[in-house]
């Protein structure tokens, strides 16, 4: 197995079940899909965050405030391993629930990853959440 088609395996399943457990309530997965070692950013589409002390409170706020998730998919455009570092470029379209209201989103997410110690860790995020297509 090629290191991309091992780093595609682990985003379809680990990285995918820990955003479904952040989107209905619970940030543990996510924790661990996150690098601990520096440099550790998050440029959020609702919340940002330098140093990987403050993205865990981020995630810890995010999880605080979703609950009831329906839906949630990803859209791969683009991805690619270099040695123990790999990127991604995708949409995550959700349903869920936020601070009780229900919400329906698309974001565009761009990530870093870096292997460490033989598992693969999100280093960077950016998201924004894309804009609403004008119906012809």
């Amino acid at each position: 197995m090629s290191d991309r088609d091992e780093f595609l395996g682990w985003f379809e399943i680990t990285w995918r079940a820990a955003e479904v457990a952040l989107h209905g309530g619970d940030a543990g997965p996510r924790f661990e899909t996150w690098s601990e070692k520096e440099p550790v950013t998050l440029f959020g589409a609702w919340l940002s965050a330098s140093g990987a002390a403050e993205v865990r409170e981020v995630f810890r706020k995010l999880a605080d405030a979703f609950s009831d998730a329906t839906s949630s998919e990803v859209e791969l455009i683009a991805a690619d391993v270099s040695g123990d570092m790999a990127y991604t470029v995708h949409r995550e379209i959700t349903q869920t629930v936020v601070d009780g209201q229900p919400r329906s989103y698309v974001l565009r997410v761009t990530q870093v990853y870096r292997r460490e110690d033989g598992q693969w860790k999100v280093v960077h995020r950016h998201a924004d959440e894309e804009p609403e297509s004008p119906h012809p």
